[in-house]
């Protein structure tokens, strides 16, 4: 569910915004061998990975302004890590998850082995007194909450367009994406100007 939900979201920002580097949201289904990669950035140095593999799933999540960052802690928050199990440990050390000197850039950290029926996260004492130490709140909010509606919120806020909701519905709903949905969307978009983010994101297509 969660990887569909990745990958319905990075289809809707490639029709709304053409520009990858402005993106919020991407897919990348062949990031590493065996190895996909969903990924959220706002520009503003918040970010987060999620790696899906045979394994399982493995989330980073980073809010730069955290009470939990490395930066504030001279490294990762006591118990972040710590528990990460074996089959995620390279997750940990991927460079493209950490700072030039090495040290993971992470506030939130979370996975789910292939045979696991939920959710971890590390043994931590989380600081007192504040609502969202580690910005996991403000960082995956929209994977919470994986409606429609919520996208459609999010995306007239950041794109200041109106966002069609049925259209919103239909990709999250992983149907096949037509030129009249890119249309409703993006009036000055294609099918073919699509191609290579719908193949990274391995969605198809429907000629109308």
């Amino acid at each position: 569910m969660l990887r569909d939900l990745c990958r319905s979201m990075a289809v809707l920002e490639a029709v709304l915004n053409p520009e990858w580097e402005s993106r919020y949201h991407s897919f990348d289904a062949a990031w590493r061998p065996g190895e996909e990669m969903a990924s959220m950035r706002n520009g503003s140095g918040d970010e987060y990975a999620i790696v899906f593999s045979a394994a399982g799933a493995y989330i980073r999540g980073f809010d730069h302004e955290a009470v939990m960052s490395p930066y504030a802690n001279d490294g990762p928050w006591p118990g972040v890590l710590d528990s990460v199990p074996a089959v995620f440990r390279h997750c940990v050390e991927e460079p493209a998850f950490c700072q030039e000197d090495g040290m993971p850039a992470v506030t939130a950290c979370l996975w789910r082995e292939a045979g696991d029926d939920r959710w971890r996260v590390g043994e931590i004492e989380y600081p007192d007194g504040e609502r969202d130490p580690n910005g996991a709140a403000h960082l995956f909010e929209l994977l919470v909450d994986p409606s429609a509606e919520a996208f459609r919120r999010f995306a007239e806020d950041y794109y200041e367009v109106p966002v069609d909701l049925d259209a919103v519905r239909h990709v999250h709903a992983l149907r096949p994406l037509t030129q009249a949905v890119v249309t409703v969307l993006n009036a000055d978009l294609t099918l073919k100007d699509l191609a290579e983010d719908l193949a990274a994101c391995r969605y198809s297509f429907a000629v109308d």
